[in-house]
């Protein structure tokens, strides 16, 4: 038995969640998740709770009991609270910026970058150096803040680059010549 999958899983206000033919489906004030439940695995909604149950005890549906329980207790944060991921841009003359449901990167290329965001995702930029990326769902938010990352990654010797809020970039020592040589 997973520790994590035998945990319930608190249901706020105003969010519904159905269970039927594999597919589980979360409502809530802002908006609406699926997900098909693959395995041996039963969803159960006893009042403002939320119970995800392994049906059998082969090491397989162990396994995805912990898995499923996770995910479910993402989408019920999703659509009751939402999800934000921040990002940085670190740079001389680099800055953001919000056209339409477009973000619009100008991060020391010839050319701005533009990313268009997916279905689901607003970007927000509360000044010129900030990107917050937000959406209901977990992977989602997570997985267009790491394609916006990638367009530039922190490098380790001037610290340029886009980065989450609050990670720290280690600095490596430049090359030094001419010391010690006659």
């Amino acid at each position: 038995m997973s520790r994590i999958g035998k945990m319930p899983i608190a249901l706020p206000a105003g969010v519904e969640v159905k269970f039927a033919d594999g597919i589980v489906t979360v409502k809530g004030p802002k908006g609406t998740l699926s997900r098909e439940i693959v395995g041996n695995i039963g969803i159960e909604v006893e009042g403002a709770t939320l119970l995800v149950k392994a049906l059998d005890d082969k090491a397989d549906t162990n396994a995805k009991h912990g898995l499923y329980r996770a995910l479910l207790n993402g989408m019920v944060t999703g659509v009751s609270a939402g999800f934000v991921k921040s990002l940085e841009v670190k740079g001389v003359g680099w800055k953001a910026a919000v056209q339409g449901n477009k973000l619009v990167l100008n991060v020391g290329f010839s050319h701005p970058v533009e990313i268009v965001a997916p279905e689901g995702i607003k970007f927000e930029c509360p000044t010129l150096t900030e990107v917050n990326v937000s959406g209901i769902s977990k992977e989602l938010v997570g997985q267009t803040a790491a394609n916006i990352r990638k367009v530039r990654l922190p490098e380790p010797y001037h610290g340029y680059g886009i980065r989450y809020k609050g990670e720290y970039v280690e600095h490596k020592e430049g090359k030094t010549s001419g010391k010690g040589k006659k």
